[in-house]
């Protein structure tokens, strides 16, 4: 017996978070990706309702008005939002769901989701975010300097998660994040009904 959980998974831009996340999700057919909206230009690669929800700044902010967001951030110039229905009807249905959030929209979350499960990914060294973001090649000399500068500020706030993660072997960060989650889902602060439910069996055959 499990309970579903709300996975917020947060880090640096270039720590390895989307491929940690796309190995879990392999493995693990409980768990589904919570898929944002942002007005931000898909990359290569990308697919429209898989990786996010690709809409327009109008359409990002009549949602907005309308309550849809559990939280919205601006991020490197660009809207990112978080769909409140989704979240709410995966767990209903007994999914665990996981979301990909930077620091600031983390932040929103944790006042929201007290329930919440937060988990930094970080990198080994800030070298080591450097050599990964040119290694992506989809980023400029300027764009590199300003996630270094916001990775900076994004790593002072470890301190608010409950979980951290060295990203340095893609595999034991892959181990390690499918543990977290496992060892969440099976809480019995999490598990009350179950825990009541044995307690009253032990009471009726003593009883008995």
């Amino acid at each position: 017996m499990t309970k579903p959980v709300f996975v917020v998974i947060s880090g640096p831009s270039g720590v390895g978070k989307t491929t940690i996340i796309k190995a879990l999700l392999s493995r693990r057919k409980d768990v589904i990706f919570s898929v944002s909206c942002t007005t931000r230009p898909k990359r290569p690669g990308e697919v429209h309702g898989r990786d996010y929800f690709f809409i327009t700044k109008d359409e990002f902010e009549s949602m907005i008005e309308r309550g849809e967001f559990l939280e919205w951030a601006e991020v490197h110039g660009h809207l990112y939002g978080t769909p409140r229905k989704f979240i709410e009807n995966a767990m209903n249905e007994g999914k665990s769901v996981l979301l990909d959030i930077d620091v600031q929209g983390a932040m929103r979350v944790m006042k929201t989701f007290k329930d919440g499960v937060f988990i930094f990914i970080a990198p080994p060294s800030v070298q080591a975010l450097v050599g990964r973001l040119k290694k992506r090649k989809t980023e400029t000399g300027e764009s590199i300097k300003r996630r270094l500068k916001d990775a900076k500020w994004e790593l002072s706030f470890i301190d608010r998660f409950q979980y951290l993660i060295i990203n340095e072997e893609l595999d034991e960060a892959i181990y390690e994040l499918d543990s977290i989650i496992t060892a969440e889902e099976t809480k019995v602060t999490r598990l009350l009904d179950e825990v009541e439910r044995y307690k009253k069996e032990v009471l009726e055959s003593e009883s008995g």
